[in-house]
C-alpha cells in the first residue's frame, strides 16, 4: 500500500502531480515550510491549506545549493502524512541527475568550447534534435562536442530549455584590473548594513556574517564560481555584498540597477566605503555618459532605442570595456533584450542580485541558465530574528465600496471593475485614521494611479513623489524624509525598486499593479531597515471589499506569505478575521 505511513502526523500531502499541500494550522507547519522552501514554488494560499508545487527549477536551484535527490526525497518523506508517490521521487531523481549530465569546457584560447557527457546516447539524443543541431558543433568522440566559443549562453539556454541545465566550467576571463580597497573609517551613520566597532561616529569597517557567506557563495560554488543569483531581502546590504565581491576580484566593472536614483545610490556607496576614486566611477544614464573603470547604468538606457525596429544604442556598453564582473541589481527586472546581450558575454562573471527571484513574464529560466543560478538565500524572518531587518505586522484591510460605487463596480467590465476598486474613494478615510494612529512614525503612501495619488496628498497635505519629479526634486524630498522634517510622503510606483528610505516605519498600500507578487514584496521591503527601539514596522494592503482587488491580494501576498508573513484581515468596521 502506498497511500499510509508512521508518521500520519505530517504537516503535508504529497501528491503524484508534483503539489504539496501543507496544512496551515498544523504544529510541523513552520518546520516543513522551511524544508519545502529550499526544492518547491509556493503557489495557493488560502486559509486552510498552502499548496507548493515542485517544478524542474525548483530542483535544480536546490542542487547549485548542494541538495541531491535522495535529501530532497528524504524531506518529503519525512513531512509527509502519507507515503510519498514512488512515481514522484523516481521523477525528482531523473531531475535531478539531469542537473550535471552536461559540463561545458574552453579550450586554452577560449575560441571554442567543449561540451562534454559520461552519457554517450544523452548527446546521441540532444546532436539529433533540430534546436541543437544548429549549433554546428561538431562530434569529437561519443563523449564530446565542440562549438564555437561565442555560442556558449545561447547553447546553454537552449540545453536548459529542454530539461538538461550545464555546468559551465568554462572560466571567465580576469578582466582589467582595478586595485582598491576598503575605507579604514566609515560614518556609521549613513548605512545600517555592515557591523561597526570603536567609536560611534567612526566604523571599521565589517561584514555581517551572512553577507560574508553569501560572497564566499559567489566565490566559491562548485563548477559555478563567477555566476549565479544571491537572493536577499531589502535592508539586508545587497549593495555592500556586491562591493564586497568586487573587492575581492580587484577589477573593473558594469553594474545594472533599475533607475537613476539607485544608480547615484551605487556611486555614493562606492565612494564612502572604498577608496575607489571619483574619476574612476562614472554614471551611465540618460542625463550622463560617462564609461569608467567602474560604470553604473540602469536597464532602460540598454535597451533604449530610436525606433521599435531600431537597434539598442547603447547595448555595447556590456562589452564596452574588458569587465571583470558585471553586477545585475534587481535582477528579477532584468528586460528581455538584455538577455540576449548577456548570452554573448558569458566569459565575463556574473552577479545577480535580488529579494526574489519572481518574474511576473515567466523568464525566470533565462535568468537561471543566463547569469547562473540560486547560489545563496538568506530567509527574511531568519534576519528579522537575528535583529537585522524590522519585525513588520501586516494588515489586509477590506474597505467597502458606497452603495452607488457598488452599482456601477457590478455593472463594469473587468478590467475597468479592477480600477474602480483600487481607486476606492472611501480608501481616504482608512489613511487618515491609519495616518493619525502612526502619527509619530515615518510613513509611506504607496499607489499605482495619479488620480489617487494626487487626491491623497492633497487631503493629508503630504508631497507626492511620481516618475513626472525631476532627480533634484526628488532627492530633495527624499533627503528632508530621512530628517524627520517630513513624516508623510505619497510616492508612484517610483518606489518600488532600490529607492533608499531608512527611516520609513509604515507603508500604506493603497493600490497596485494587480497580482504582483513582485511589487508586494518590493514594497514591504520599503520598511525592512532596522528602527530604533522595538524594531517594528506596519504594512498595511488596502483593498476593497468583495471585488477583484481582494481576488489579487491574495496572489500579491503570495511571496511574502511564504517567507513568514501573515496577513491579519481587517475590515473597516474593526473586524479582524
Amino acid at each position: 500500500m502506498e497511500m499510509f505511513n508512521q508518521n500520519q502526523s505530517g504537516a503535508c500531502i504529497v501528491q503524484r502531480d508534483f503539489t504539496v499541500l501543507l496544512e496551515v494550522g498544523h504544529p510541523g507547519f513552520e518546520t516543513a515550510r522551511t524544508q519545502l522552501s529550499m526544492y518547491a514554488e509556493l503557489v495557493k494560499t488560502p486559509t486552510t491549506f498552502h499548496t507548493y508545487r515542485i517544478t524542474s527549477l525548483s530542483l535544480w536551484n536546490a542542487a547549485a545549493l548542494g541538495w541531491n535527490a535522495e535529501r530532497v526525497n528524504k524531506s518529503l518523506e519525512l513531512i509527509s502524512r502519507w507515503n510519498v508517490p514512488s512515481a514522484l521521487t523516481q521523477d525528482v531523481r531523473r531531475i535531478m541527475e539531469q542537473y550535471g549530465k552536461l559540463k561545458l569546457h574552453a579550450e586554452p584560447d577560449h575560441t571554442r568550447m567543449r561540451l562534454t557527457s559520461e552519457d554517450q546516447h544523452l548527446l546521441d539524443e540532444l546532436s539529433s534534435m533540430k534546436s541543437i543541431s544548429a549549433f554546428c558543433m561538431e562530434r569529437t568522440n561519443e563523449h564530446e562536442l565542440v562549438l564555437s566559443g561565442e555560442k556558449r549562453g545561447l547553447l546553454k539556454r537552449e540545453l536548459t530549455r529542454l530539461g538538461y541545465p550545464v555546468l559551465d566550467y568554462a572560466g571567465y576571463r580576469k578582466g582589467n584590473d582595478l586595485a582598491f580597497s576598503w575605507r579604514s573609517n566609515i560614518n556609521a551613520s549613513k548605512d545600517s548594513t555592515f557591523s561597526t566597532y570603536g567609536k560611534k561616529e567612526q566604523a571599521a569597517f565589517a561584514l555581517r556574517a551572512y553577507q560574508q557567506k553569501a560572497v564566499d557563495a559567489f566565490a566559491g560554488g562548485e563548477g559555478i564560481g563567477g555566476s549565479g543569483l544571491l537572493v536577499l531581502p531589502c535592508g539586508a546590504g545587497k549593495t555592500i555584498i556586491g562591493m564586497a565581491v568586487l573587492e575581492q576580484l580587484q577589477c573593473e566593472c558594469l553594474i545594472l540597477t533599475s533607475n537613476t536614483t539607485s544608480v547615484r545610490q551605487w556611486i555614493q556607496e562606492i565612494q564612502d566605503k572604498t577608496t575607489i576614486t571619483a574619476e574612476q566611477v562614472g554614471e551611465y544614464s540618460g542625463q550622463k555618459k560617462q564609461v569608467r573603470p567602474v560604470t553604473v547604468a540602469t536597464y532602460q538606457i540598454l535597451t533604449h532605442r530610436k525606433s521599435k525596429d531600431a537597434e539598442f544604442t547603447h547595448i555595447h556598453l556590456l562589452q564596452e570595456r574588458k569587465w571583470g564582473l558585471i553586477i545585475y541589481d534587481e535582477v528579477h527586472l532584468l528586460p528581455a533584450p538584455v538577455f540576449r546581450a548577456t548570452a554573448d558575454i558569458q566569459a565575463t562573471r556574473r552577479l545577480g542580485l535580488t529579494a526574489t527571484l519572481i518574474r511576473e513574464d515567466g523568464c525566470e529560466q533565462d535568468v537561471f541558465s543566463l547569469i547562473g543560478p540560486k547560489l545563496y538565500d538568506m530567509p527574511w524572518k531568519e534576519l528579522e530574528q537575528q535583529g537585522w531587518i524590522a519585525e513588520v505586522k501586516c494588515q489586509e484591510v477590506r474597505v467597502p465600496f458606497s452603495p452607488e460605487l457598488r452599482s456601477t463596480y457590478l455593472q463594469a467590465e473587468g478590467k475597468h471593475q479592477f480600477r474602480l476598486a483600487a481607486e476606492n474613494p472611501a480608501k481616504l478615510k482608512v489613511v487618515k485614521r491609519l495616518l493619525e494612529r502612526h502619527q509619530n512614525l515615518p510613513t509611506l503612501v504607496i499607489g499605482q494611479y495619479l488620480d489617487q495619488l494626487e487626491m491623497i496628498a492633497r487631503e493629508i497635505d503630504a508631497p507626492l513623489i511620481s516618475g513626472s519629479m525631476s532627480q533634484q526634486e526628488r532627492v530633495q524630498l527624499f533627503s528632508a524624509f530621512r530628517k524627520g522634517e517630513i513624516r508623510t510622503i505619497v510616492v508612484s510606483k517610483v518606489a518600488n525598486f532600490a529607492v533608499d528610505l531608512p527611516d520609513a516605519a509604515v507603508a500604506l498600500e493603497i493600490s497596485g499593479s494587480f497580482g504582483s507578487r513582485q511589487e508586494e514584496a518590493q514594497r514591504l521591503g520599503r520598511i525592512l531597515r532596522p528602527k530604533a527601539g522595538e524594531n517594528k514596522a506596519y504594512f498595511y494592503a488596502l483593498v476593497s471589499e468583495d471585488s477583484k482587488e481582494q481576488d489579487f491580494a491574495l496572489n500579491r501576498q503570495m511571496f511574502l506569505v511564504e517567507q513568514g508573513y501573515e496577513y491579519a484581515i481587517v475590515y473597516e468596521q474593526g473586524t479582524v478575521h
